[in-house]
């Protein structure tokens, strides 16, 4: 399997983009106004949350399969000398598990689970905490 990721952004109408993936999935991105697409910087926010929610799953449902599992990413979106970003990125996770020897143990796991996803497992949070450069490049015509 190749490790190289990508998409293609085709405009679709006014503050309005198509993302899609290789296997053929959408998702419409907007600009903020008044339609039901998630922004850029929303997106950015589900893929720290869903990113860490697989791995946190993947290790506690081993143990217990949870009862109920939410996360919620958050941020401060800023503008100062480096231009605009978000600070204070903050995943919370709201999890539960059945009770019972399995969903004890799912719960002594939780806390290692989420520190292994944000530490070491999760490519988001990781490529965010670690930092990359982005370049842009204009295509050959």
């Amino acid at each position: 399997m190749s490790h190289h990721r990508a998409i293609e952004l085709v405009k679709i109408g006014t503050d309005r983009f198509k993302a899609v993936n290789r296997r053929g999935g959408q998702l419409p991105i907007g600009a903020g106004g008044d339609d039901p697409d998630f922004t850029p910087v929303e997106l950015l926010l589900a893929g720290l949350a869903g990113c860490s929610a697989i791995d946190v799953d993947m290790i506690t449902r081993k143990r217990a399969a949870a009862t109920s599992f939410s996360v919620r990413a958050t941020g401060d979106k800023i503008r100062d000398e480096h231009g605009n970003r978000l600070v204070n990125l903050t995943i919370t996770f709201d999890v539960e598990f059945p009770e019972g020897q399995e969903g004890d143990e799912a719960r002594r796991v939780l806390p290692g689970a989420m520190a292994k996803s944000r530490d070491r497992l999760c490519t988001v949070s990781r490529t965010v905490a670690v930092g990359t450069p982005v370049e842009s490049v204009l295509a050959p015509q």
